[in-house]
């Protein structure tokens, strides 16, 4: 793994304008792309994977905003583990304290294995003029977790954080578009990385899930220790529900028993 200043973009990053450029399995997600990106026309670049998996860009301003209320301010760092094509990361770093005069964040690293996808996300992010905020890593995010956590020697200077003063954000892969028809989406199904794997790689930390809307509510209900509890914030979109986010505290005490509340469901 690496810290990158500019990938450039390849054959695999797209920019469509017409529906005709677009594959048939992706055309549905190519129509929603302004409440994905309202700034698509200035030129968004997605790779293909990226449109089944990409935050909208309202949710992760709310996300962002509501990071502010639920973790305490004296976490400064956060780590975006998945960036895909960079909306997560780019709210983050957008993102004021509560009274809107600083950045919330000290440190904003965004992590992602594909060159290609990091390549967009550095390029949509210079669209927000937030390139310079972020701190990008190409490589597998568990092996950057690890070598943070246990051997940060490894790591170039500005990657070694304080522990203790870090959120983890994770929006991961869900398996592709099939768990939209599942009435109770079993997260320790969900590929290529159940909750259980999630789970046991951030525990130690403060860190926030986002999950498909449907998640099974009992498996997450059953991570967390006992007091803090978890918090879980159902997202919408112009009245629908897109996702869920699980915002779960460090593990305090492995023998106690995790309860779950409901923060207010968030609309955008």
């Amino acid at each position: 793994m690496r810290r990158v200043n500019k990938l450039p973009l390849t054959n695999q990053c797209h920019h469509w304008t017409r529906l005709g450029e677009v594959p048939w399995d992706l055309q549905k997600y190519w129509q929603q792309r302004y409440t994905i990106f309202p700034c698509y026309n200035e030129g968004i670049y997605m790779t293909q994977d990226a449109w089944f998996g990409v935050t909208p860009e309202p949710i992760a301003n709310q996300i962002a905003q509501d990071l502010n209320s639920i973790i305490s301010p004296s976490k400064t760092t956060i780590i975006d583990l998945f960036a895909g094509v960079g909306a997560n990361a780019i709210a983050l770093a957008n993102a004021t304290t509560n009274h809107g005069l600083e950045d919330r964040w000290d440190k904003v690293i965004a992590v992602e294995l594909d060159a290609a996808t990091l390549a967009c996300a550095q390029h949509n992010a210079s669209l927000h003029g937030v390139t310079d905020d972020i701190i990008w890593v190409l490589g597998d995010s568990f092996k950057f977790l690890d070598a943070l956590l246990n051997s940060p020697d490894k790591l170039e200077d500005d990657l070694r954080v304080d522990v203790a003063s870090t959120v983890l954000f994770a929006s991961p892969p869900w398996g592709g578009p099939g768990y939209s028809t599942d009435e109770i989406f079993d997260l320790n199904t969900m590929e290529p990385y159940n909750l259980a794997k999630l789970y046991g790689s951030y525990k130690t930390m403060d860190h926030a899930l986002y999950l498909p809307r449907t998640s099974d509510l009992r498996q997450i209900a059953k991570l967390g220790p006992e007091r803090p509890k978890i918090e879980v914030v159902q997202y919408c979109v112009e009245g629908a529900s897109k996702a869920m986010v699980a915002y779960i505290p460090a593990v305090q005490d492995e023998d106690t028993h995790g309860n779950i509340t409901f923060g207010p469901e968030s609309t955008t």
